[in-house]
């Protein structure tokens, strides 16, 4: 084999340092957006995102995803139907899995705690403040102004490690998005409110709701600030044995 065409094999199987770039910019730039413009998401640039992210790696190639992907009257149907329960009977509903632990452990409380610091601070409101952070908590069901909306769900008979695949296949989603010039949020909070989802969608019984997803262009403010939230330094989650430097 020439060393030309050796080259060429090298990089197009592990890409370049441009493509590197480019893919660290998406997801470093990546954060969760709160604020969408109108502007329209064409239904074929959702099906591209689809298209990379089926491309997922899961245990025994079982592709534990399912993915209804929403816009115009169906969406405003499903955010008006969940903003009402939200206003009116919250606490009827429920998600059918448990989200965090019922007592986080250090550092995960401390993480918690500065999340909602940072998060409520950034939009003025004062923590105690419940009602002002229940009104903050009904945009997200109205896909805070997004045109496209994902419900995504797993097949409840499965186990934890197509968990695993499933979060890696919701990763996927958003970093091709972010490709597109898209901005994301993931929404966990659309768990609980799953019996009425069942209502308004054709998700089946043996499906456990596990999110939901906002999809579109983000505001400009938004899109300026980026991310409010520290990530831990390399040297808190990770130890390298036995390299030689």
């Amino acid at each position: 084999m020439s060393p030309a065409r050796k080259k060429i094999i090298t990089t197009s199987r592990h890409g370049s340092c441009e493509s590197a770039d480019a893919i660290d910019r998406i997801i470093k730039g990546r954060f969760a957006s709160r604020s969408f413009t109108g502007r329209t998401v064409p239904r074929q640039t959702i099906t591209d995102i689809l298209d990379v992210a089926r491309f997922t790696p899961s245990g025994a190639n079982i592709q534990p995803w399912r993915v209804y992907v929403v816009a115009g009257a169906k969406k405003r149907a499903i955010s008006c139907a969940l903003s009402k329960a939200h206003e009116e009977d919250r606490d009827e509903h429920s998600s059918e899995y448990q989200y965090y632990a019922s007592s986080l452990p250090e550092p995960y409380a401390s993480r918690r705690d500065e999340f909602g610091r940072l998060y409520y601070g950034s939009l003025g409101i004062d923590r105690s403040d419940a009602a002002a952070r229940s009104r903050q908590t009904s945009k997200n069901y109205r896909f805070f102004g997004a045109p496209v909306g994902l419900i995504i769900a797993i097949d409840r008979r499965l186990a934890i490690g197509s968990w695993l695949d499933l979060g890696m296949f919701i990763q996927n989603v958003m970093i091709a998005a972010g490709a597109r010039g898209l901005q994301t949020c993931p929404q966990e909070t659309f768990a609980k409110y799953q019996a009425l989802l069942r209502t308004l969608l054709p998700i089946p019984s043996e499906e456990l709701i596990v999110c939901g997803m906002s999809i579109g262009f983000a505001e400009e403010a938004t899109a300026s600030a980026g991310s409010l939230m520290p990530r831990a330094n390399i040297g808190e989650f990770a130890q390298f044995v036995d390299f030689e430097d």
